[in-house]
């Protein structure tokens, strides 16, 4: 298995690329996000680790590059912040999981087995999903409403079809964590609601009738009737 790490902290990438090698991952370092990008290829690597204040472009900017010609990589933010704001602009820039400095080794190497056990899993997408007039493209990640074409994050388009494959069943908040952000749900409560509010923003705002509903104390479903 092989790591892309971004971390202009000389040390501590030292530290990242020696654990790491001692679990059997060859990992390599970058300390600046533009000469990464001049160096990257899809195909040499299996997952990204990207500190968010490096040198160049920035991580936010190196994760929203690398989604433009690769979706399927799994890729981990790096921060000495916990913001939300940080970990929202994360997610809507393509990243699967965030974690804040300090952190223990261990569990950085436990986000990483997630995301690769996940990546390895195959993935059966339907040709296209619809609820009222809502239509869902899944290999093509396009979403229409009444025909017109809605822009969602990488981060809102799985959520949304997470929805429509549920069938109108109730998710948990504990269940969205679980599958979209990879932590415990104790962080990430206010992070769902906050994108649930995006979606039902950008596909249910102009529609008299809502397909987004939450079922209180339980979770959200998709759904033409409540």
């Amino acid at each position: 298995m092989k790591i892309l790490l971004l971390e202009d902290d000389f040390t501590l990438s030292k530290e990242i690329s020696t654990f790491f090698s001692s679990k059997f991952f060859e990992c390599i370092p970058y300390y600046d996000g533009s000469l990464l990008l001049k160096k990257y290829n899809a195909f040499d690597y299996d997952l990204i680790i990207l500190d968010i204040n490096v040198p160049g472009r920035n991580g936010f900017e190196v994760c929203k590059a690398i989604r433009e010609t690769d979706q399927k990589t799994p890729i981990i933010m790096l921060s000495a912040f916990s913001e939300i704001d940080d970990k929202l602009t994360s997610f809507d820039n393509g990243a699967d999981d965030y974690l804040v400095k300090p952190f223990h080794f261990e569990e950085l190497f436990a986000r990483v087995n997630s995301l690769l056990r996940r990546k390895e899993i195959p993935q059966q997408k339907k040709e296209s999903l619809q609820i009222n007039d809502l239509k869902l493209f899944e290999a093509d990640m396009k979403v229409y409403r009444s025909g017109v074409e809605i822009k969602l994050t990488p981060k809102e388009f799985k959520l949304i079809i997470m929805l429509a494959l549920a069938n109108g069943k109730v998710l948990s908040k504990a269940i969205i964590a679980d599958q979209l952000w990879d932590y415990h749900i104790e962080t990430n409560q206010n992070t769902i609601e906050v994108y649930i509010n995006f979606l039902r923003k950008k596909i249910d705002k102009d529609h008299d009738v809502k397909l987004i509903h939450t079922k209180i104390g339980y979770g959200y479903y998709l759904s033409e009737t409540e």
